[in-house]
């Protein structure tokens, strides 16, 4: 299964970039697990990119994780009420 690490910064100027990465394994038809042990200084930019990322791959009927999960990505997505979207339970326990 593919892994793509995510770059520790996910400020508002990352989002292009973050979209670029994430483009090349959009149709990709086995799991994609993102690995996001470090990101820090979440914007919401970066999150739609993301959520964008893990909608069309669930409609396209592939799998995404995201695992490891930094706790400031973690925080952002549960507060944006995006932690289902992205497979980030709030109950889960953080890392």
């Amino acid at each position: 299964m593919p892994t793509v690490e995510l770059s520790p910064e996910m400020g508002i100027e990352a989002s292009a970039e973050l979209k670029v990465a994430l483009s090349g394994h959009l149709d990709a038809k086995s799991e994609i697990v993102l690995v996001a042990p470090e990101a820090r200084r979440v914007h919401t930019a970066t999150l739609q990119v993301l959520t964008a990322f893990f909608r069309a791959r669930k409609q396209a009927g592939h799998k995404t994780r995201l695992d490891p999960c930094a706790d400031p990505l973690r925080d952002a997505a549960v507060t944006l009420g995006l932690a289902d979207e992205l497979g980030l339970s709030k109950n889960q326990p953080k890392k």
